[in-house]
């Protein structure tokens, strides 16, 4: 009599590798979901708590997009100026009156971005002819002396610095102050102006900044820092 062998017991397969990562990063991805659930609803209690905290974000928000909108408007408008493309010659401002030359000094000023640019020279005018407030804040006092002979005229000296010296600050306010010439300016004056943080645009600097290239805080050294924020800064 044959005895019968016993039945062959199946082998389990245990799960393989892939399987388990995949499973262990299910669990992962549960756990993170749920946290994340409950972190917003968390959230959203709070702020319904404390709902005044909503309404600073939403202020503070919209106060951000006026300032993004206001800039953009800056820019906007500074290109538009730009776009204008006022320009002079040396020849077309030496052929001028000296109440044309303080016009077309406030016209640049204006050009550059200085929308409240005005004239202001004549009788009494305590050595401002311009005044104005560029994009950054700074007020400009600004004195034109106009040479119909350009460089062949008389010199701009020192004298003529110490006026502006004793008002553009202490009477005007100014933040910069300026003396412009389409002419020459003596050594002396130079010195003088650099010791009394006044600005000089003498005949040359005149050229440049009338051309249209810069702005006339560019062309000029240890000007004062901004008042405010721009969008041109």
């Amino acid at each position: 009599m044959t005895r019968r062998r016993p039945p062959a017991r199946r082998r389990t397969r245990r799960p393989g590798r892939r399987r388990q990562q995949r499973d262990a990063q299910l669990v992962v991805f549960a756990v993170v979901a749920a946290a994340g659930i409950g972190l917003v609803v968390m959230v959203v209690n709070w702020l319904l708590a404390h709902w005044w905290v909503l309404v600073v974000i939403l202020v503070l928000a919209a106060l951000a997009g006026a300032g993004w909108f206001y800039n953009r408007q800056q820019r906007a408008r500074w290109e538009a100026v730009r776009a204008q493309g006022l320009r002079y010659g040396l020849p077309q401002l030496d052929a001028l009156h000296h109440t044309r030359f303080e016009e077309a000094i406030r016209e640049l000023m204006r050009r550059d971005g200085c929308r409240d640019a005005q004239r202001v020279g004549g009788r009494g005018d305590l050595g401002a002819d311009v005044k104005a407030t560029d994009p950054f804040g700074r007020r400009w006092v600004i004195q034109c002396k106009h040479r119909r002979n350009g460089a062949q005229g008389s010199a701009v000296g020192t004298p003529d610095l110490q006026v502006l010296n004793g008002t553009a600050r202490q009477v005007h306010g100014a933040d910069v102050a300026v003396i412009v010439t389409n002419g020459r300016v003596t050594g002396p004056a130079v010195t003088f102006a650099k010791q009394q943080r006044l600005h000089v645009v003498d005949r040359q600097t005149l050229a440049v900044w009338a051309a249209g290239s810069r702005p006339l805080w560019e062309l000029l050294r240890a000007v004062p820092p901004p008042r405010r924020p721009s969008s041109l800064s």
